[in-house]
This record gives C-alpha cells, sequence and structure tokens, in this order.
C-alpha cells in the first residue's frame, strides 16, 4: 500500500484489519490520539484527501493511493495554520489531548458549519474546558495576553506547552516508541465475587508472540492500596497485584506479556480459569445487614467490621440534635442519592516501563510520579535509587490518575524479562475496572425556627467504596465539608464506608463533598421552601461568617484560616445575576421555567500531610529553571508556576524553563490533586524564587557597593541604585566566586484556606417530554487573587460542565450480577457541544488566602454545587422535587406524569 502523510510517501502494508489511527501513530504520528476506539470522541481525526474522519473507525486499506494529513501536518513551526493559532490564543484547550482532533475537524468548517457549532461539532468530545473555550477558538476570539516583565500575576498568559498542544507536538504517555517493547493484556474477572481454583496458561502460551502469563501466584504477594496518599495509612491495604479472589467484575485474573496487543489479547482469550463462584453483594445497605456475603476476612486489620463489609465508620456530633430538632418549628427530612459516575478523561491509563543502567523506568499516566514510586520499591523490595517514575503531558485527571493501577504490571513484566513493556486501558476497560465516583446515599434532617435559623443538623451518609477501600475514608471524612457552610449549634454526622462486590470507587473532581453538596444543599433548598422563604435568603442567614468556627466534625482547633466573607458575596452576585436574567421566556408554552441556585466551602488542599519541593536555578543560558514534581493534565499548574516565578524573578514568562514530573530531576511532590498543585507546589515555587531573587540581589549589592534595599530585578538584570548590572555579568561573576543562583524550598499544605462557590441554573423542563433545557448558567467563586483570569475562568467552565454531565446524563449502569452495561463513551453520555450553555463565571478577589500570591485552587471546587443547584432549579420549575441523580427525561416525565395524575384525582 502507497499513501501520502503529511506531504511524504510510504510504502507500507497495514496488518489485516487494522484501523488507519494505529497504523499512523506506527509511522509515528502520535498527534493521532486514541480515546475511544469507536467513533466517539473525535481526537484522532485526521484528513483523508482534506476530509476530516475519524481514523480509529476507518480501514487503514483505505488511504491506499490517498493522501492523508494529520495535525503535524496541519502547519509548521512559524507557518501556523489559523485555526491552530486560533486555539492557542482562545487557548481552546487544557489537558489537550483532544485538542489535535478539534483543530483538525474546525479547520474544514464553513461558514454555515461555525454558524451551527452543536451540529458541526458533534463528533468530537473535550471534558475540561467545557466547550466556551472551543468555540471561542473557532471564531477567533483571543483571551491569551503577553506579561510585562515581573507583572505576569493577573495576566492571561499562555500555557508553556500551548504551541506543542496545537501543532500535535505535545507528548503523552504513550506518544513514544521502544525497539523491543512488549505488550501487556489483562484477563478480567466475569464474576463479581470468585475463588480462582485453577489457571491452565498453556494454551495461551503456545500463542506465537506469547512470552508470559502472570497469575496471583507470579507475583509479590504483598497488600497495597492502590490510592495516592503522602501516608498511605489512611488508606487500607487490602489490594494484591493478582489475586487468587476477584471481588469485582472486571477484576484482574491474569495479564499476558507478547510482541503485540494481538497477540497478548488472544493469549487472554485462550486462558481456561476455573472459578468458584461466591455469593455477592452489591447494595451497601444489604451489604452492611447480618448474614451478607463477606468481602474481607477478619485477618485484614484495615477493616472495621468485616461480618458486615464496614471499612470505616465516622460518627461526631457537637451539641445536642435532639434538642436542637425539639427546639424547631420546622423540620425538614429527606434521603438523597448520586450515583457511580466516571472520569471519562479522554486519554486512558497507560504507563511504559523498562531497564536503563540497571535501574527501573516507568513513564506513566499519573497525579504523582513521586508516590507511584513509592508504591513500586514497596512491592518489588527495591531500593530509591533503583526507581525512576515521570510523566510527560497527561490527557486528563480528574482524580482519576491518583492510583496505581497500570503501574505494577509493566514493572513486574520489566523486572521479570528484562525488557520494555507497556499497558494502556481501552475505553471498555477504563468504565469497568478504573475507580469511579463513590456512589452515596445521605439522609439529611434539618431543623429550624420560623425565621429561618437552624436548630439542628444530622446528616447519615452511606458510601459504597466497591470492592475495595481505596480512597474510602478519606472521602467519607470529606464530606463534612457540606456540614460546616452552616451555622448550628448542633450538629450529627454518621457515615459508613460500605465494602461491595462492585468496581472500587475513588477519587474524582470534589473528592466526597460533590455528593454531601447535593444532598445538604437539595435539602436547604427544601427547608426554605417549608418556611416560605427565599432559598438564598434562608442561606444568607446561616452561613458561616469570618471568625466564627468552620464546625463540622469536630469543634476542635484546625488549621484552617478563614478570614474574608467570600461565600456571602457569591450568594450576591448569583442572586443578582439570576435577577438580572429573570426576563427569559420558555421556549414553548409546553415548557416550565425555575431558577435554583446551591453553593459549596471547599479546603484548598487536603487535611493529610501534602507536601511539595520546588527547585529554581539562573542557568549560564540566562534562563530561569523551575524544577517541581507537580503533573500537568489541564489544570494549569504549569502556567501558575511559571507565571509565579517570572512574576517574582522580575522577568517574564519566556525566561522561564519549567522541568516537572520526574523523580530524577525533581523533588518530592504528594501529587496534584485536591487544588495542592497550585496552593502547595506554587508556595514552594514562590519560597524558591523568593531565595533565588534574593541571592541575585545580594550578589549585585555587594558587587556595586549598594545596600540591598536600592537593589530591584528587571528582565535582564539588576537596577542597583543609578547602576544596572546584568545577568550575565553576575553570573559570570558568580561563576568565579563560586557561587550558584540555585535554591530548593519545600511547602506543606498546611495552614489552608477555604474557597467559596455559588452556582445558579435557570432551566426549562418539558411538560411532558421531561427533557430539561438550560436557559441560563452562572457560577460566581471565591479564588482568591488571581493569578491567570482565562485559566480560572476555564476551570470553573470545564467543572459547571463536567456537573451538568453528572446531574443530567451520566450513570454508571450495572446489571444484576454487577457487569456494567454501559462501558463506552456513546452509551455513558458524558456532555457534547450541544449539551453544555455557556457559564458567566464572576470572580470574587479576595485576601484571606495562605496560598501563593494570596491565590486559591479552582479545578476542584466549582463542581460542587453545581447538580444541587440544577435540581433546586427543576423543583422550582415543576413543583416535584427529585432526589436522585441523573435527572433523565424519563425520570423526569416519570415524577410529573405520577403527579399530574394524582392532581387529576
Amino acid at each position: 500500500m502507497s499513501c501520502i502523510v503529511n506531504g511524504r510517501e510510504f510504502g507500507r502494508e497495514p496488518a489485516p484489519g487494522q484501523c488507519l489511527r494505529t497504523f499512523l501513530r506506527e509511522l509515528g504520528h502520535f498527534g493521532v490520539k486514541k480515546g475511544c476506539d469507536a467513533g466517539d470522541c473525535g481526537a484522532c481525526t485526521v484528513w483523508l484527501d482534506g476530509a476530516p474522519v475519524h481514523s480509529c473507525i476507518t480501514p487503514a486499506f483505505r488511504a491506499d493511493g490517498r493522501e492523508v494529513t494529520t495535525i503535524e501536518g496541519l502547519g509548521r513551526p512559524g507557518a501556523l495554520h489559523p485555526v491552530q493559532r486560533q486555539f492557542e490564543d482562545a487557548p481552546g484547550f487544557q489537558c489537550g489531548f483532544c485538542t489535535a482532533g478539534m483543530i483538525m475537524t474546525s479547520a474544514t468548517f464553513t461558514e454555515d458549519q461555525r454558524a451551527d457549532l452543536p451540529r458541526a461539532l458533534k463528533g468530537n468530545l473535550c471534558r475540561c474546558t467545557g466547550y466556551r473555550a472551543i468555540e471561542d477558538a473557532v471564531k477567533g476570539v483571543g483571551a491569551v495576553e503577553a506579561a510585562a516583565p515581573g507583572k505576569a500575576v493577573g495576566a492571561s498568559v499562555g500555557a508553556p506547552a500551548g504551541h506543542d498542544v496545537v501543532t500535535g507536538h505535545a507528548e503523552f504517555t504513550m506518544d513514544t516508541r521502544i525497539d523491543g517493547m512488549l505488550h501487556l493484556k489483562v484477563l478480567h474477572s466475569p464474576h463479581a465475587h470468585a475463588r480462582v481454583l485453577s489457571i491452565d496458561r498453556s494454551a495461551a502460551l503456545a500463542v506465537p508472540g506469547v512470552h508470559r502469563v502472570y497469575t496471583w501466584e507470579d507475583v509479590p504477594r504483598r497488600r497495597f492500596t492502590t490510592a495516592i496518599h503522602t501516608d498511605h495509612l489512611v488508606d487500607p491495604d487490602d489490594t494484591y497485584v493478582l489475586d487468587d479472589t476477584v471481588r469485582f467484575a472486571g477484576q484482574r485474573v491474569a495479564a499476558v506479556l507478547a510482541d503485540t496487543v494481538g497477540a497478548a489479547e488472544e493469549g487472554c482469550r485462550r486462558l481456561a480459569v476455573e472459578y468458584e463462584v461466591l455469593p455477592a453483594v452489591f447494595d451497601p445497605e444489604a451489604a452492611m445487614a447480618d448474614g451478607a456475603p463477606q468481602l474481607h476476612g477478619s485477618d485484614d486489620p484495615f477493616v472495621r467490621d468485616p461480618a458486615h463489609n464496614i471499612l470505616l465508620e465516622l460518627h461526631a456530633h457537637i451539641g445536642d440534635v435532639d434538642a436542637g430538632f425539639a427546639a424547631a418549628d420546622v423540620i425538614h427530612e429527606g434521603t438523597y442519592f448520586s450515583p457511580r459516575v466516571q472520569h471519562a478523561h479522554l486519554e486512558t491509563h497507560g504507563s511504559i516501563a523498562w531497564m536503563e543502567d540497571g535501574r527501573l523506568n516507568v513513564r506513566t499516566s499519573s497525579q504523582s510520579p513521586s508516590i507511584a514510586k513509592v508504591k513500586l520499591e514497596h512491592l518489588f523490595a527495591l531500593r530509591p535509587d533503583q526507581v525512576r517514575v515521570f510523566c510527560r503531558r497527561v490527557g486528563g485527571g480528574f482524580g482519576g490518575k491518583q492510583e496505581v493501577i497500570t503501574e505494577d504490571l509493566v514493572a513486574l513484566a520489566t523486572l521479570d524479562t528484562g525488557r520494555p513493556a507497556c499497558l494502556e486501558f481501552t475505553r471498555e476497560e477504563e468504565f469497568t475496572t478504573a475507580s469511579p465516583r463513590h456512589p452515596m446515599t445521605l439522609t439529611v434532617k434539618l431543623g429550624a425556627k420560623a425565621d429561618g435559623t437552624l436548630t439542628a443538623f444530622q446528616v447519615r451518609n452511606v458510601s459504597n467504596t466497591g470492592a475495595y477501600g481505596n480512597h474510602g475514608g478519606e472521602t467519607m471524612y470529606a464530606g463534612g465539608a457540606a456540614v460546616m457552610i452552616y451555622r448550628c449549634p448542633n450538629k450529627k454526622f454518621d457515615a459508613y464506608s460500605v465494602y461491595t462486590n462492585t468496581v472500587p470507587s475513588g477519587a474524582l473532581r470534589g473528592y466526597g463533598m460533590t455528593q454531601p453538596a447535593f444532598a445538604v444543599e437539595s435539602a436547604m433548598d427544601e427547608l426554605a421552601r417549608a418556611l416560605h422563604i427565599d432559598p438564598l435568603e434562608l442561606r444568607r442567614r446561616n452561613i458561616v461568617r469570618p471568625a466564627e468556627p468552620l464546625v463540622a466534625l469536630h469543634d476542635g482547633p484546625d488549621d484552617v484560616v478563614f478570614g474574608e466573607d467570600g461565600l456571602a458575596t457569591c450568594l450576591d452576585l448569583v442572586g443578582d445575576a439570576l435577577a438580572r436574567t429573570a426576563d427569559q421566556v420558555p421556549p414553548g408554552p409546553e415548557w416550565l421555567v425555575g431558577a435554583g441556585v446551591a453553593s459549596s466551602l471547599h479546603e484548598t488542599a487536603p487535611p493529610t500531610e501534602h507536601l511539595s519541593e520546588a527547585w529554581v536555578t539562573l542557568g549560564d543560558d540566562l534562563i530561569y529553571e523551575v524544577a517541581v514534581g507537580t503533573v500537568e493534565f489541564g489544570e494549569g499548574t504549569s502556567t501558575a508556576h511559571v507565571q509565579i516565578a517570572a512574576n517574582q524573578l522580575g522577568t517574564t514568562p519566556s525566561r522561564i524553563r519549567l522541568v516537572q514530573s520526574d523523580t530524577d530531576r525533581t523533588g518530592f511532590d504528594t501529587g496534584a490533586f485536591a487544588s495542592a498543585g497550585l496552593f502547595v507546589a506554587g508556595n514552594a515555587v514562590l519560597r524558591a524564587a523568593n531565595a533565588v531573587r534574593d541571592r541575585i540581589l545580594e550578589c549585585a549589592a555587594t558587587h556595586t557597593g549598594v545596600h540591598v534595599v536600592m537593589c530591584t530585578m528587571d528582565d535582564d538584570g539588576v537596577v542597583c541604585g543609578d547602576r544596572r548590572v546584568s545577568l550575565a555579568e553576575l553570573v559570570a561573576l558568580g561563576r568565579a566566586r563560586g557561587i550558584r543562583f540555585t535554591a530548593a524550598r519545600k511547602a506543606y499544605g498546611s495552614p489552608r484556606s477555604v474557597t467559596s462557590n455559588t452556582q445558579g441554573f435557570r432551566v426549562a423542563v418539558h411538560r411532558v417530554t421531561g427533557e430539561i433545557r438550560i436557559l441560563y448558567s452562572v457560577q460566581a467563586a471565591d479564588a482568591g487573587v488571581i493569578i491567570n483570569p482565562a485559566q480560572v475562568r476555564g476551570q470553573v467552565e470545564g467543572g459547571v460542565a463536567q456537573g451538568i454531565g453528572f446531574a443530567l446524563t451520566e450513570n454508571h449502569h450495572l446489571d444484576g450480577s454487577g457487569v456494567m452495561v454501559n462501558p463506552n463513551l456513546r452509551n455513558y453520555r458524558i456532555p457534547t457541544y450541544a449539551d453544555i450553555p455557556r457559564t458567566e463565571v464572576l470572580l470574587v478577589g479576595s485576601a484571606d488566602s495562605v496560598g501563593p500570591m494570596r491565590a486559591k485552587g479552582m479545578a476542584e471546587c466549582c463542581i460542587n454545587p453545581v447538580a444541587p443547584a440544577l435540581a433546586n432549579a427543576v423543583h422550582d420549575a415543576t413543583g416535584v422535587r427529585y432526589r436522585a441523580l441523573p435527572l433523565t427525561p424519563e425520570r423526569i416525565y416519570g415524577r410529573l406524569l405520577a403527579e399530574q395524575s394524582v392532581s387529576a384525582g
């Protein structure tokens, strides 16, 4: 077969049945991404004779005699295609994994298509941006601006990797070729609970190209937790790399290592496994009942109550809730359910391992290479100097990559064979084996006086941790944030993290606060209506105020700094915005219109220990190198770190070179989660940059004889009184005197502050079909000092979009045997461009943060109030309260029909 790819002719036969995507990647065109392999996401879009196609469902032989253009061939350095330039200037991306496909699709648009983007972009998905930035990019609306020396903070500076992202040269995890690399595939359990009696591997080993079959007998018998935290003791060590007992449908049973993916898959199909099927339980309430099937035995020291499948339970109270309810004029009680939700980051989990100079190297898609390294050392009894773990750019995370679920198997294979090995999840494996959001059922009981003053606040939370306890305890404790938002002298919080025979739950944006926020904010809305008080006003009367204690699970001292009334300002801004847009009319007479609000508080770092170390060095090339362990996966920390360093060093972002997420080249970093990538690592960068600045100023002062207080940095030197000393001169002087302009500084996640977010919606609900249309969306956010306005706005928009999916369309459906029945993007239904409205983002400038430059992270907290605000708006429109998510049309329609029938009767 002969084809022309980006102007170069290739003569090569594809494998039988090979798709164009894998064929192009084998030729080295890594800008062609894999998000689904089913034609659902568009990340693999290329041009075939100038027309866009999804290369994952286009047979490679279709390119015979034709011209193929990938993102790498669309433009060239210094001469970008106009759409590439527009995406860089908007910026029209966050993690950037979908960007190549978005650009290849958008670059073919006619004027009519640009005028109808919901239809034109229906084949391209983005999980990060919320689509507004993509719309701006397509329409040529720019936001990126240059920053003056020393004035980087506050400017919408472009991402350091922006040019590489839009040209397809940004390296993601699997964008590399290593000679002799072997491929791993995993056999997954068809049973929700079973004991593996035997595995006959002979037929699998007979497959040409198969080298190894690994079972539970071939791996270190060491317990660990896949969850990533600095202190591994906050999560139970209840997992093995491979086990002889499987506890959910989809759990690893064996792994096959082969020359090709196809051979490894065939090896998995030929494994003969004999199971003893065991009783299974899928509902956490049933799992806690006497006589329920037990998932973990009493020999596991981390399980609180194995007989009732309780991993952990939490019981906390302040005051006397019984007395509080007795004093109440109105009591509301309701039970609310948040389902299992998947991250659906477009880059699936993947890792590559190889040996180099006797050391294990692991290139991985992780939110914390430092802790992944620690876990590999533990599992395989390796010294720290024997392991390197690093990341390139990561294609989305949202907490899903706060786990070690591919690194262990590639390390096992490489340590065993000495050869490079890789493992890349399929989209189905992502849905069925990676850790989704915890399903939670919360019962909220509130008591209040007639004037709205809360007298009692009681919550019972049952969290489904799935088959293993990774993040089970931490997400349970995190729910206290939904309780601390309101003043009340009497509070009671009971929570249970429960094992069931379902896929293990994990970390997802909002981390244990999104589900309680849905319950508490829905309950507050219901209480307001029972009191005949405006829901916004009820919140104003009860929200916690500065200098008041943030009381949730205890009333003891904490490390949270809470000094400004950002939450009250958020409520006022959203209230004013909804009033300002109140004249919106319904789409027609068959539509019901209503508005709803919800709020949340979110601590700016996790309560568990979080550490980051940053190194800043002025090099001989007069470029400042900033080395920090935090990973970039669309949350924007790379841009913020560059801006912080440039600001403090009196220079521009172009003079900063960022080195990140490599355990050989950066200091320890707990990880980019819980907003710590900005809050903790940003503080480390700030301190290291300040230390280097001070050393440069001291050297210049000594050299010129001018007091250091009279010396200031500029873009290329130091001004000392009326004399200027260039950086080149100072570097030469330092070299002669043995002075190095370098510093390392650490930062910890304490003290912490809080972010505040209030979301408002106006919706229309079709009284016959149950369809929900969002007429207006607004979120007010207290982000402290804004380091990058465009980036903060993008994080809020992306969080709102993900929250809308959580509330309206997404659900992880299991059948009666615990098997997921919709493990693909087409049927799981993350939002498309057409599903997401433009959200008006209102930023509150506050100064109570102890974060870098008094900034607060916005990547996580913005999702928390979205679902309850939507549910409250739907109730306002219909008069019907929906206490279970998602709010699908059939669920809306069924309740509306029932209520109408009751009314008619």
